[in-house]
């Protein structure tokens, strides 16, 4: 590498940013004493083509350590090194002899910083390895950071698309997973390319926007395990122990040289934005892939451990909220900036429109661990001004005790509603005492969210998600099957509320495969026709198992993967789900801004909803068993536009036993017709407008067990 000029440089921005004539590299360590700048020329050197140590008195403002290297470009490798006290009981832990990624590293080569643990470490067997200084440094097993510039990408006019969230249906999807399957018919498998070749299927689904599984850059070999069925070693497939917040995975690239990973994430959010599809990415500041006082220095421990993360009172140990080791300092002040830039970057350079927060409560802790009434962090991303179009979701409970569905706060915040999942699998699966609260589900979750002034869009409703079964193994097992992940059974979670109807797992008996799928019907029905936001689990429409893994983690194979032939074996299941979400985003009733009252406009009016029995009278909740129905009134909504000229009559028989229901009068010059009922064989279980059976008798419906019914006014 020929000599390069060195000056300066500034301390923002933060990264490596090209400029005219070079690179300016900044990188933020509080207590290190000096900070180690080198240059690679390729992605396996074990060693450096230039190494400049900055001068605190020239390349350094406030925490701040900088330098602008004259000649660089574009395409530059480079890692850091830094220098300072190595007092693990005081929590500081620098060794100049760790190499350290950028925590603002745009990119990554594809080196495996623990597949090269082994051989990169001076103490492997060291009985307290975290007290032992290593005296080893070698980069040839560790990844380096490629310097990008962002500017150098065409976006032809793209921007996030910024959908309300009431009008979203949206799929949660693993990048890898969704067309690695060798059935799947795209070119570039398990890439960010593969997903633009699956838009005709995903805008065939009608979904508003895919949800992505972590895609910050993570190392799915810090499994060492191995599958005792098989002896294949495990992977971090669900990629939730980032290493990289800014890198897009490069693995899930079909270019994986220098920028490829970006220029291909990018041309995947253009596509998808091109299709009407927007882009949210599950996102993971809860934790990182560092672990405890036993983990691998990579990152934010070699720059400045007790500003990044919690640590216990004896310094040497970490706090653990996350589960996973250790839990990041979310509500320091240098961290909440560096989460803000990296949520600011995914936005504005990237494109993406919204994120899903991992263990979200984490965000709300303090250095301590306490929960803070007003968390800093929380009002912070729900309150920045670039922020303010961008879906903020939460899953909003974390590892170590919080739990604050319909308690998160922040204002605009969404949350993933477990009460919902749990609740509509309970009532489907025929349990006792369960109806008062699937109507409160079905109608918005008021009592998560009225009392705070939020919306029923607000309720992210799920019935599974990638933690779980899915929704074929909801119906085919009674119990959980997690012996190929290596842990004796013994991870993952036993409430499932789930029922297998007479075997467990797949059945050769066509009478219980039967039921199962229009249980799959009934639950998908109930979801997307209650208000609040939809998430479907990808392959859930076409019945996608695990095999009874309900914690598939670390199965990165055919367990995880979905099976593209199974749209051709399910045909009727997906037609369904389509056809489902096509009459949702038909009907404004079902996304309503505002929650439900029972009450009436006027005397002239009927209350917006009005529940019964089966006798057709007015609901006695305390007598109803397993059965519920309600009107909704189709005129009624808070601004004109949103007025639907349909009232629905919809009802939910979650019995063995047909029942025949009293029905309430449709509106004056209308009857009621039949648009949905999963009892009837495909295709005449979901009909599309213009084909709506008109009722022959408008008093009385037949109800059959497990099934759900929607009836729709029309003109006589």
């Amino acid at each position: 590498m020929e000599k390069m000029n060195l000056l300066p440089g500034k301390p923002l921005p933060s990264g490596a940013t090209v400029f005219a004539g070079g690179v300016n590299f900044s990188v933020f360590s509080r207590h290190g004493t000096s900070v180690i700048l080198e240059l690679f020329e390729a992605p396996d050197d074990a060693a450096p083509s230039a190494s400049f140590v900055l001068d605190s008195r020239v390349n350094r403002t406030g925490d701040i350590w900088h330098v602008f290297v004259e000649g660089l470009s574009a395409g530059a490798l480079y890692l850091y090194r830094v220098d300072g006290p190595f007092r693990p009981f005081e929590g500081l832990r620098f060794n100049v002899n760790e190499y350290l990624l950028d925590p603002y590293a745009k990119a990554l080569t594809q080196q495996s910083v623990f597949q090269g643990l082994e051989k990169r470490s001076s103490h492997p067997h060291h009985s307290d390895p975290d007290l032992a200084y290593s005296t080893r440094h070698s980069a040839e097993h560790f990844p380096k950071c490629v310097v990008v510039d962002d500017d150098d990408f065409d976006w032809e006019g793209d921007r996030p698309l910024n959908y309300a969230l009431r009008k979203s249906v949206l799929y949660e999807a693993h990048v890898r997973g969704l067309t690695v399957h060798p059935s799947s018919p795209v070119e570039h498998p398990g890439t960010y390319r593969g997903v633009i070749e699956s838009i005709p299927y995903l805008k065939g689904l009608g979904i508003t926007g895919i949800e992505l599984l972590p895609v910050q850059e993570f190392d799915e070999w810090e499994n060492a395990r191995a599958n005792p069925e098989t002896g294949e070693r495990l992977k971090n497939y669900w990629g939730y122990s980032t290493i990289a917040f800014f890198s897009p995975k490069s693995s899930f690239s079909s270019d994986r040289v220098g920028d490829g990973p970006v220029r291909e994430f990018k041309e995947m959010v253009k596509a998808l934005h091109r299709a009407g599809i927007e882009v949210i990415l599950d996102i993971v500041f809860n934790h990182t892939a560092e672990g405890n006082e036993r983990g691998v220095t990579m990152c934010f421990r070699g720059f400045d451990n007790p500003v990044y993360y919690m640590l216990e009172d004896n310094r040497r140990y970490y706090r653990n909220y996350s589960g996973c080791g250790n839990t990041v300092n979310c509500n320091h002040p240098v961290v909440r900036t560096f989460i803000l830039d990296c949520l600011r970057y995914w936005v504005t350079e990237m494109h993406v429109d919204g994120f899903r927060f991992d263990l979200g409560s984490i965000l709300g802790r303090d250095q301590k661990g306490n929960l803070l009434e007003n968390p800093p962090m929380i009002e912070r991303i729900a309150e920045d001004p670039v922020l303010r179009d961008t879906k903020i979701i939460a899953e909003a409970w974390d590892a170590g005790g919080a739990y604050q569905v319909g308690w998160f706060p922040g204002g605009r915040w969404a949350e993933w509603n477990d009460r919902f999942r749990d609740d509509v699998r309970a009532f489907w699966r025929g349990d006792d005492g369960l109806v008062s609260h699937l109507a409160t589900r079905v109608t918005g979750s008021s009592d998560l969210y009225l009392r705070d002034g939020r919306k029923p869009f607000h309720s992210i409703n799920f019935l599974t998600s990638h933690d779980g079964f899915t929704l074929n193994d909801l119906v085919s097992y009674n119990g959980k099957h997690n012996e190929a992940n290596g842990e004796d059974n013994r991870d993952g979670g036993n409430h499932n509320v789930s029922y297998n109807y007479g075997m467990e797992g797949p059945s050769p008996n066509a009478s219980i495969e039967r039921v199962r799928d229009r249980q799959i019907k009934n639950l998908f029905l109930t979801m997307l026709v209650s208000l609040g936001t939809p998430m479907i689990l990808m392959g859930d429409e076409v019945r996608r198992t695990q095999q009874g893994n309900n914690n598939a983690y670390c199965q990165d194979n055919d367990l995880s993967w979905l099976d593209w032939s199974r749209m051709d074996a399910h045909a009727d299941i997906l037609r369904f789900v389509s056809e489902l979400i096509a009459f949702r985003k038909r009907h404004q009733t079902f996304l309503r801004p505002e929650f439900l009252t029972g009450a009436q406009l006027s005397s002239h009016t009927m209350p917006d909803v009005s529940w019964f029995g089966p006798d057709g009278k007015g609901a006695n909740w305390g007598r109803l068993d397993k059965f519920i129905a309600y009107r909704l009134l189709g005129s009624r909504a808070t601004v004109a536009r949103d007025c639907d000229e349909n009232d629905f009559c919809v009802m939910f028989n979650a019995s063995v036993s047909d029942l025949t229901v009293t029905l309430c009068p449709p509106p004056p010059g209308k009857t009621w017709e039949r648009v949905i009922d999963t009892s009837v064989p495909s295709p005449r279980d979901i009909l599309p407008p213009g084909s709506e059976e008109k009722l022959q008798n408008q008093s009385k419906y037949r109800v059959a067990g497990r099934s759900g019914v929607v009836l729709i006014s029309k003109m006589v």
